[in-house]
């Protein structure tokens, strides 16, 4: 088992162990000739919602499987940023997301302020089956936001809902990606698994959906999906780790596949609410095997091309 360390950040809230470790993920991507590292599945919110995920991490609520889970990079949020500017991250994402109708609007008014003020961030923007879901979608596309993040899960809503029909169709017409957390880890939803979204894909083959978590615990089933549909990418937040692979191992079986679908692969981390250091996530996908190429791809390529990075 590897050891996985202490936080980066001391007591107060400064970088303790994060220059060292900073240090090795910068060794990581040179070593494979990149510029740096593109993630495309980092969590930025109002300070006050974030919290409130941390607190429900703390409690072990139902949705994290009742697992212990503690937050390796609880800090102030600009240290947040700083810290991924040190790691070389060229550009990541804040992913946000409602749990109620009425919420997604405020997000992403606060989510247009924190693109501008925060170098390095993709404009992330999200959604919820509401009436209005359709025009504030296209007002956050007309914003410029380059990424939506979708949690069946968390909201607990049919990702297939009628409601939401018109904002998927704006998005597939727009092309802008929609990084979509459908697959039942840790914990299963009423929505969750892969039929659901299939229903959506049905209806808008178009649409660039990136599937969170490689779709644990139905990994094949979303491979699956991707291979179907051209525009379904996945990304890697947290499989392949011995965290995950103690609740949700990846079988063995489809590692595979995961080289006929390189270019369709995308590095995510869910930074900062990880249970390990941020490195961890890299070595994990190295200790996968599946070459340097593979790995360019996915911690570097797939997501720089996706966003014009």
């Amino acid at each position: 088992m590897e050891d996985h360390g202490r936080s980066p950040f001391d007591q107060d809230g400064t970088t303790g162990s994060g220059t060292e470790e900073a240090d090795e993920v910068r060794r990581f991507w040179t070593r494979l000739g990149l510029p740096g590292l593109v993630d495309v599945h980092t969590h930025f919110m109002p300070e006050r919602v974030l919290r409130k995920v941390w607190d429900y991490f703390d409690g072990l609520g139902p949705l994290t499987g009742g697992i212990e889970w503690p937050i390796t990079y609880r800090a102030e949020e600009d240290q947040r940023a700083a810290l991924l500017r040190d790691f070389g991250v060229r550009a990541f994402t804040a992913m946000l997301y409602p749990h109620k109708p009425g919420m997604a609007r405020w997000l992403n008014d606060w989510a247009v302020d924190f693109a501008r003020r925060t170098p390095g961030t993709l404009h992330t923007a999200t959604l919820f089956p509401e009436p209005d879901v359709r025009a504030y979608v296209g007002e956050a596309v007309e914003a410029g936001a380059r990424v939506f993040k979708a949690h069946v899960q968390v909201g607990a809503y049919d990702p297939a809902d009628e409601r939401l029909d018109g904002a998927w169709g704006l998005l597939a017409e727009a092309r802008v990606p929609v990084v979509i957390h459908c697959g039942s880890g840790p914990a299963p939803g009423k929505h969750t698994g892969p039929e659901p979204i299939a229903r959506v894909l049905a209806r808008h083959p178009r649409l660039r959906l990136i599937v969170a978590h490689m779709g644990m615990p139905e990994y094949e089933d979303f491979l699956d999906l991707a291979e179907r549909y051209e525009q379904v990418r996945l990304d890697t937040t947290m499989a392949f780790t011995d965290f995950t692979e103690r609740l949700a191992p990846f079988p063995r079986r489809a590692l595979p596949r995961l080289t006929h679908l390189a270019d369709r692969v995308l590095l995510g981390s869910d930074f900062p609410n990880i249970p390990y250091p941020y490195l961890h996530q890299l070595r994990a996908l190295e200790r996968l095997d599946l070459g340097d190429d593979w790995l360019r791809m996915v911690c570097h390529d797939n997501g720089a091309r996706l966003f014009g990075v």
